[in-house]
């Protein structure tokens, strides 16, 4: 089992943040579009983010093959899902692991608009995504990561998960203030 992190603050946010940009990403207000669901798909699906997720760079920088099976942890309104399900093609398969059912509800209403049929959608529980074993190339984290309470267990449940050769991808926010992201507190949970 391979791991591959990427942090925001390494990577992904760039330096020309500006200084309202941080007031309008305040703790509070990551805190009021968590609870509640439209308000929190809608600003997933914001292209705002783009500036700071470089989704482009991520998909490139992952090097996805036509055939893969990915598991979208804390997939969300999908912001991730449908640019993995484009690339590994009609022969891959991209299973969408949220917990939240409202979330779920999102991205089943997208797959039937969009007409997708290589994204599965998984209502999971929180501490276990609910896959078969041996059924996934890689498990897929986004600003995720960090709402999983016992990670350890996780982290073994998704070792069964994998193929031969499978890898964890994690992107998370790392535990220090930044102008985006989650507060760095253990408020940071929904």
């Amino acid at each position: 089992m391979k791991v591959v992190a990427f942090f925001f603050s390494l990577l992904l946010i760039p330096a020309t943040i500006s200084a309202q940009d941080r007031v309008q990403r305040d703790q509070h207000q990551m805190r009021r579009l968590h609870r509640g669901p439209k308000s929190y798909s809608g600003a997933l699906e914001d292209p705002k983010p783009d500036l700071y997720q470089k989704p482009r760079e991520v998909i490139m920088a992952l090097g996805l093959k036509p055939g893969e099976v990915i598991a979208d942890i804390g997939a969300g309104s999908g912001y991730f899902t449908f640019r993995l399900a484009h690339h590994v093609g009609d022969t891959g398969k991209v299973y969408a692991v949220d917990e939240s059912s409202d979330m779920i509800r999102h991205i089943n209403r997208r797959i039937r608009e969009l007409k997708v049929t290589n994204v599965v959608s998984i209502l999971a529980d929180p501490d276990d995504p609910l896959l078969p074993e041996g059924s996934v190339n890689r498990f897929f984290f986004s600003d995720s990561w960090h709402h999983i309470d016992n990670q350890t267990q996780y982290l073994s449940l998704m070792k069964q998960m994998l193929k031969p050769g499978g890898e964890i991808i994690i992107i998370d926010f790392h535990k220090k203030e930044l102008p985006v992201g989650p507060p760095t507190g253990n408020e940071n949970r929904p």
